[in-house]
This record gives structure tokens, C-alpha cells and sequence, in this order.
């Protein structure tokens, strides 16, 4: 065990930084400008030195001080001082960066949204080591296992514990191949669509009905449903023609603009709360964590889908 560290024969620390800005700056003026204090400040904790010390620090030569033999002295310890603990500080941020940020998401947004940015992302920010985890079924965001979600919350969560950065809303609307919406020939209806393979997750069936009915239609599908566990596999299902998809965010973006998926029928229904980023609030400074934050949100911004207030509701 180390021995005790005889803080009492040490003067007040904070009022080193102005003893250490004044000698540096030969200026107790210069020193409380870059330290954003005033100048009785700065001099008042010089003067605190000097006192517990019993010495004088500096002498005044007309309208300059300059240190004196005590003050030139103590200087390059105090310097030390603050380069060592400033060593310390970065030692414990690179070791922070060095431990793998673990981003928690669902398996549909990280194949067709998250995992398709991450690279740029490191590469903007390459100090920053990442983990991508995917949940199938739990919605919920894991505080013990993940440091960051993406995830859908319908409602805001609880401010007292988490940081909440809505990106996007949470809104249903079908897609379907070029070659299947053919088959469904004209017009595109509601109804129409209620008579073509529909692919559900088996989570979320109620989807389809809340979409039909915003729609103003029944809810009466007369072929049975293709149910699916992910909207990932329900999305494939859909490219390879096989059934008519119900996106839930913006995971199709590419492939409307491709033209590998098409809308059957514009209509979208905004359901309740958005897909955001979620840490726990202790966590929200934390480099790392705010780095990933900012740099999702701004990039969400940039595409123009940044959720600017709550969704409309069904």
C-alpha cells in the first residue's frame, strides 16, 4: 500500500491554475482572461499561495509582475503537476475508446439500416471501436448488455433514466415486386391487396389491420397470411415475388429508389412513438456514446426523415 498523500501541506489546488497561468503569461491580466476570471480573481488566488507558503511569488516592476526567485521556483512542479494529471485524464479516455461500444438493435434495422452506415461511421471516426448486437424477439433496450440502442419505443422513455434521441417515425405502409404488383393488376385497392399473399410477422399481425383500417377499408383478407418471424425475412419474401410486405421505418429506401421494391398504394399509417437511440442519462457525455449519437442523428438530418416532433397517431 502506497503511503498517504499529505494534502494539508499543499496549498489550495485550484488556486494553482492561476499562479500557473500568471507565470506563464508573466500577467496576471492575461492569465484571468484565459481562465474566463476576473483579475482580483486571479490575484486573490495568488495571494492564497503566497500565504500558505509564507513567500512571495511576485514582484511588480511598473506595470508588469515578474516571478521571483521562490515563484520560478515552485513553477515547473506546478507544471508537472497539471501535465501529469492531464496525462492521467487522456490515459483513462483512450482506454474508454479502446473498449468496443455495444449498439443494440433489432435484426431488420441493422441489415437494412444500422449496418449499412457503421462503416462509414468508423471510418469518420476510426478512434471509436464498435459492436453491433441484434435482439429478435425482446424490444425492450438492454442497459446491462448495450451501451447504445436503436430501437422503437411507442412511448418516451422515462427521462429520469434514459436519453432519448427520436430519428425516425414508426410508420406502415406495403411494398411489393414490380412484377407482383401486376399480378394485382387495376385498380390498386385495399381491397385488392386483401386478396393477395400477405407476409406478417407473427408479433406484429396487428399491423395489417391498423394499417387497413387508417386506410378507411375492412380488414378482410381472403388468402391466408405468410407468416414470418423478422420483417427482414418478410422484405426477401417480398423482393423474390412472393407476397405483399409492411415496412414499419425506413428500411427500403434503396430499394424503392432501385425500383426492386415498389408502393402498391401510397397510403401510410404513423403509429404512436419512433424508432431513436436510447443510453441511460449518466451515460450521455460519455465520448464514445455521444460521438455515435451525434454522428447517427446528423446523418438521419442529412437525409431529410429526422423526427421533429411526436407522431401523429392511428
Amino acid at each position: 500500500m502506497q503511503n498517504k498523500i499529505e494534502l494539508r501541506k499543499l496549498p489550495p489546488l485550484k488556486a494553482l491554475r492561476g499562479f500557473e497561468a500568471a507565470t506563464r503569461h508573466q500577467s496576471i491580466r492575461d492569465a484571468a482572461d484565459e481562465l474566463c476570471l476576473t483579475h482580483p480573481a486571479v490575484s486573490h488566488q495568488v495571494q492564497l499561495i503566497e500565504e500558505a507558503l509564507g513567500v512571495t511569488l511576485f514582484a511588480q516592476e511598473g506595470r508588469h509582475i515578474v516571478s521571483t526567485d521562490e515563484g520560478r521556483v515552485l513553477y515547473p512542479y506546478v507544471r508537472a503537476a497539471f501535465e501529469s494529471l492531464l496525462e492521467g485524464v487522456e490515459a483513462v479516455h483512450r482506454n474508454a475508446l479502446d473498449k468496443p461500444l455495444r449498439v443494440q438493435t433489432y435484426v431488420t434495422a441493422s441489415i437494412r439500416w444500422l449496418a449499412k452506415r457503421v462503416p462509414q461511421f468508423l471510418h469518420d471516426h476510426p478512434e471509436v471501436h464498435l459492436t453491433l448486437s441484434t435482439c429478435a424477439v425482446d424490444w425492450a433496450f438492454d442497459d446491462v448488455h448495450a451501451d447504445v440502442g436503436l430501437v422503437y419505443c411507442e412511448e418516451v422513455p422515462n427521462p429520469k433514466k434514459y436519453h432519448w434521441v427520436p430519428l425516425f417515425e414508426y410508420a406502415l405502409y406495403p411494398v411489393c415486386s414490380p412484377a407482383f404488383l401486376e399480378k394485382i393488376g387495376k385498380p390498386v385497392t385495399v381491397d385488392a391487396l386483401m386478396t393477395h399473399p400477405l407476409v406478417a410477422i407473427y408479433t406484429e399481425v396487428q399491423n395489417w389491420e391498423a394499417w387497413a383500417t387508417s386506410a378507411g377499408a375492412d380488414f378482410k383478407p381472403s388468402v391466408p397470411f405468410l407468416m414470418v418471424d423478422t420483417l427482414a425475412v418478410a422484405l426477401e419474401m417480398a423482393l423474390n415475388g412472393e407476397g405483399i410486405a409492411l415496412v414499419n421505418g425506413p428500411f427500403v429506401d434503396q430499394d424503392l429508389a432501385s425500383g426492386r421494391l415498389v408502393r402498391p398504394i401510397d397510403h401510410k399509417a404513423v403509429c404512436p412513438g419512433s424508432w431513436g437511440l436510447i443510453c441511460r442519462n449518466e451515460m450521455r457525455e460519455n465520448l464514445r456514446i455521444r460521438t455515435f449519437m451525434d454522428w447517427v442523428a446528423n446523418n438521419v438530418a442529412a437525409s431529410g426523415n429526422l423526427v421533429e416532433a411526436e407522431p401523429s397517431r392511428l
